[in-house]
């Protein structure tokens, strides 16, 4: 006679899953929000730093990285996205990101910085803080960066820029050029960041920054000067006003190389500046109409 298994063998699954322990059972399914969606887990997952790093990982990382990658690391004025940096993903206490930071890269927009080894630990702390998902988690937009106090910040403004800048010269209706708050902020702290800079809907220049330039000087003397297109340890590539592009190989301090950068007083202001004289000086240059 033949046997029906199946009815038997349902029995028996049936009798071992309910006499289970319930710690053995197989693991509860998380229940789905309204939507029916279920956010995957931020990755990559950093043990937490302790809140004193974090608060001077965001204050390094406030004055001297804000304004191209972004108050929340999302990317700025010509600045990549941090949080989907492979360098920056796969970093742990700062290990991997000590050679951008330290030797910048100039092709790029980016200054080096002389941080010692604990502050670039703490930005990279501050940086590992942000999760990182498919979807808005990271984002931390502010109501209103407008939080500063304007006659401090004219007062700031006198101390720190008006030896260049002039609200009645060249910073004439600065604030009605420049309406977004956000970026009248990062275009004053470093105008043309990254090489990008703010434009206008005809899309000409809002603050005509002029280009980085170099000279290079060999051994014989002779000069050679144009736009600097790359510089490393290795090379220096500059663009001559034909459009010729020369190399140059770099062994130490030969060739002599002199880059003309236009924003070198804007990058060695950058450390010089508190929190709060940011926020001061914003809260004036939206005044100036």
């Amino acid at each position: 006679m033949a046997i029906n298994w199946q009815p038997l063998t349902l029995t028996i699954f049936a009798a071992f899953v309910f006499t289970l322990p319930l710690d053995a059972q197989a693991p509860a399914v998380p229940a789905r929000p309204a939507g029916g969606f279920v956010r995957p887990p931020a990755y990559p997952v950093h043990p937490q730093a302790p809140a004193d790093v974090l608060e001077t990982g965001k204050a390094l990382y406030g004055v001297n990285c804000n304004f191209c990658h972004g108050s929340d690391a999302r990317g700025g004025e010509g600045g990549p996205n941090l949080l989907r940096s492979e360098l920056v993903l796969n970093d742990k206490n700062g290990e991997n990101i000590t050679s951008v930071i330290r030797n910048g890269r100039l092709d790029q927009g980016m200054p080096k910085f002389a941080f010692t080894d604990k502050q670039i630990s703490d930005v990279a702390a501050y940086l590992h803080n942000f999760k990182v998902g498919g979807y808005d988690i990271s984002r931390m937009t502010p109501l209103t960066i407008l939080v500063g106090d304007a006659k401090a910040g004219e007062a700031a403004f006198g101390a720190k820029c008006a030896s260049c800048h002039s609200v009645t010269g060249d910073l004439k209706g600065f604030g009605a050029r420049i309406t977004d708050a956000k970026l009248m902020q990062n275009t004053w702290l470093m105008p043309g960041g990254g090489g990008r800079g703010p434009r206008a809907a005809d899309g000409s220049s809002l603050t005509n920054v002029p280009p980085t330039t170099v000279t290079v000087t060999t051994a014989s003397g002779e000069k050679t000067e144009g736009l600097l297109g790359r510089i490393d340890d290795f090379i220096v590539t500059l663009i001559s006003v034909d459009g010729t592009q020369r190399t140059f190989r770099r062994d130490g301090a030969a060739p002599k190389v002199e880059i003309h950068d236009p924003l070198q007083p804007h990058k060695d202001l950058m450390p010089t500046y508190t929190d709060a004289e940011i926020h001061n000086i914003t809260s004036y240059l939206v005044t100036v109409k």
